[in-house]
């Protein structure tokens, strides 16, 4: 019988390193060509490991949680005589892809299961973040081989069905012999539905996901459903009916106090990545922050009447569209510094950043061609990129490439500040609170909408009177969106 050994590929974008997040498979399973087999975490973005082989996976050489780099060996599999054939031919090795594609492959072979094809097809390829990926086998879904589980949780109420897409019944749990230590794997231990930051959160609040059922698409289990069975929990309940009617909530202090006193987490994945960039970038150009305080009050206005009539429409949006038209008028602040090439780049296009703060850690993701995008389409692209970058869907595709970025401070209530350029680009504008505030408006003291905008940029590629020019015409499209027709 053949052995295969399948080391971490190179993900691309120059990463030499992933965090193992978790194994879809375990030792004993058999397993079909491009079936995702584990998820890693990159610098950039969670991603799916696709089986190189059909075989039965002998031996997992790498923890959940632990560091791997690239070319380190992660898993043997034994192939059986026909079941490897082509599984060591260079052109099958896989390539990561994205938890959307996984899902749409599990769910292809579910329905290739349920009726053999009349005809000979043209294998199908995966859809993968780079490259076109090996080609996917037909037919039916792995399966696992029955585990032993152990005496402890062998009655019937502890096993879980396996999935309808399946079509197989779960194996019945049986007394685990004596002298056995590998740990069992009952149907129960099947991986749920959902992202990795969904199950920290779960397992924080020491939720079983496997007794959840996901209120999110295709069933898949979201932070609400986590957190409502929190509130649920038998702890939660027994906490709300110990506490008097009218008592007051703990002190923070209190709950400070109940804090261990040191608590060490190891720097890695975004947050590491995302050190590396900020130190480079601080220290690499050199920034110069501009302010300008503005009357948005027409803006919000805007906004509130398109919404009225049907239409996306947000203040970020807004903003967003006055920063492309303004990078047209002033193209310094939509460049790069080229130091290999000794050469300043000037883009033709706006590839718009948004600074998104995630469980993972603040992420860029961008939207390409921005500048092309209308209205409502900013308003519902801004909108997608957030959710997938919070549900750790962002590609690496969407968190490289961008030319101007934008960072939306004022959700948290915060009026200005000075952000660090993303490493490459020439600006970032910061957009504060919108406030209601006492403001002269024709001669006289009014109630307006008011906005501090920050404009950081690379002193390098940007002087202050360039910086100057475009935060006033982005100011000026707020004060006044009708302005936007004198300068386009």
């Amino acid at each position: 019988m053949a052995v295969k050994e399948f080391a971490l590929p190179d993900l691309g974008e120059g990463l030499t390193e992933s965090e193992l997040v978790e194994w879809h498979v375990a030792v004993g399973d058999l397993v079909t060509l491009n079936q995702p087999i584990a998820e890693v975490e990159t610098a950039k973005a969670i991603v799916s490991l696709p089986s190189p082989v059909a075989g039965t996976i002998s031996a997992l050489h790498a923890e959940p949680g632990t560091t791997v780099q690239v070319g380190t060996k992660i898993v043997t599999f034994e192939l059986d005589g026909g079941a490897g054939a082509g599984g060591d031919d260079a052109s099958a090795a896989p390539v990561a892809t994205s938890d959307a594609d996984a899902s749409a492959e599990r769910d292809a072979n579910a329905s290739d299961s349920e009726a053999a094809p009349a005809a000979a097809e043209a294998p199908e390829r995966n859809s993968v973040l780079v490259g076109y990926g090996p080609a996917v086998e037909s037919g039916k879904r792995p399966t696992r081989k029955p585990r032993i589980a152990p005496a402890a949780s062998g009655s019937a109420e502890s096993a879980a069905e396996t999935p309808a897409a399946s079509g197989e019944a779960a194996p019945a749990a049986v007394a685990e012999p004596a002298g056995t230590s590998e740990p069992a794997v009952t149907p129960a231990d099947a991986r749920t539905k959902t992202t990795p930051p969904v199950r920290k959160l779960a397992a924080d609040h020491s939720i079983d996901l496997t007794q959840l059922t996901g209120t999110g698409p295709d069933g898949i289990i979201t932070r609400d459903d986590v957190l409502s069975a929190a509130e649920q929990s038998p702890a939660a309940t027994q906490a709300d009916e110990e506490t008097p009617v009218g008592a007051s909530a703990p002190s923070r202090s209190g709950a400070l106090a109940q804090r261990a006193r040191e608590t060490r987490t190891p720097i890695k994945s975004v947050r590491k990545a995302t050190a590396a960039a900020m130190v480079a970038s601080a220290f690499t150009a050199p920034h110069v922050t501009e302010f300008l305080t503005v009357d948005v009050t027409r803006t919000v206005e805007l906004v509130a009447k398109l919404k009225a009539q049907g239409t996306a429409a947000s203040v970020l949006a807004v903003v967003a569209k006055a920063l492309c038209i303004a990078v047209a008028r002033n193209p310094s602040l939509n460049s790069r510094w080229d130091t290999e090439a000794n050469e300043i780049i000037e883009f033709g296009y706006v590839n718009l950043g948004i600074a998104v703060a995630t469980p993972r850690g603040l992420m860029v993701p961008n939207l390409k061609d921005a500048h092309a995008m209308s209205l409502a389409e900013l308003t519902d692209a801004i909108g997608d990129l957030a959710r997938n970058a919070r549900a750790s869907k962002a590609t690496p595709a969407s968190l490289n490439g961008g030319t101007i970025s934008i960072t939306n401070v004022g959700v948290f209530g915060i009026d200005a500040g000075t952000p660090i350029l993303n490493p490459g680009e020439a600006a970032i504008l910061a957009m504060g609170a919108v406030r209601k505030m006492p403001w002269e408006h024709h001669g006289d003291i009014a109630l307006r909408d008011v906005m501090t905008l920050s404009l950081s940029f690379d002193h390098r590629l940007v002087d202050g009177e360039q910086g100057a020019r475009f935060l006033t015409d982005v100011g000026s499209i707020l004060n006044d969106p009708g302005t936007v027709l004198t300068m386009v």
